[in-house]
């Protein structure tokens, strides 16, 4: 239920964007250049951290709807329910999982980073763009699980597939044009 007044009990997260578009506005377009601009790390990868992180945050909008857009971009479902749990048994590329170790540390203990969980990531293959652009989509959902928790915005599985949707088909930029 939603916390703010000017919203309906059921606000989505389009709703929160379009009474605040003077802040909305600029938040999208970074989510637009981070989540869709070039990057060593595919949209779907990217999609990947951002429900990854929002399922550690146990915010249960974000988590669903960047689910439901990995699962767009071809992430198995199977994948994050294993992943959550561990990240050494998940079905995904030996290469990507200290990338994900990383993120996940950096969710959880983020106080108790250290050079050699950067070298992890290096010894994997990604360079400092990627490491970047990780820590970045990281650091974007985190505050992005904060502003849904915070203002009590949630839904469920039908909306998660239609926001997924959008955000494959239309990109975060998509979603500026829906704020009028």
């Amino acid at each position: 239920m939603a916390f703010l007044k000017n919203l309906p009990p059921n606000a989505v997260l389009l709703e929160l964007f379009k009474s605040f578009p003077e802040t909305s506005r600029p938040l999208l377009a970074y989510h637009e250049v981070l989540m869709r601009g070039p990057s060593p790390l595919s949209a779907a990868d990217r999609e990947l951290i951002a429900a990854f992180v929002s399922g550690l945050n146990a915010c249960h909008y974000c988590h669903g709807v960047h689910e439901a857009t990995a699962r767009q971009f071809g992430v198995d479902e199977a994948t994050m329910g294993t992943l959550l749990t561990d990240i050494d048994a998940a079905p995904i590329g030996a290469r990507l999982k200290p990338l994900l170790g990383y993120v996940r540390k950096l969710t959880l203990e983020p106080s108790r980073m250290t050079p050699a969980d950067a070298e992890a990531v290096f010894a994997a293959g990604w360079d400092d763009r990627a490491l970047h652009d990780a820590v970045s989509v990281c650091a974007l959902f985190n505050l992005m699980n904060r502003l849904v928790s915070g203002t009590g915005i949630d839904a469920g599985g039908e909306y998660f597939e239609l926001a997924a949707k959008r955000l494959h088909d239309g990109g975060y930029g998509g979603l500026v044009k829906l704020l009028g």
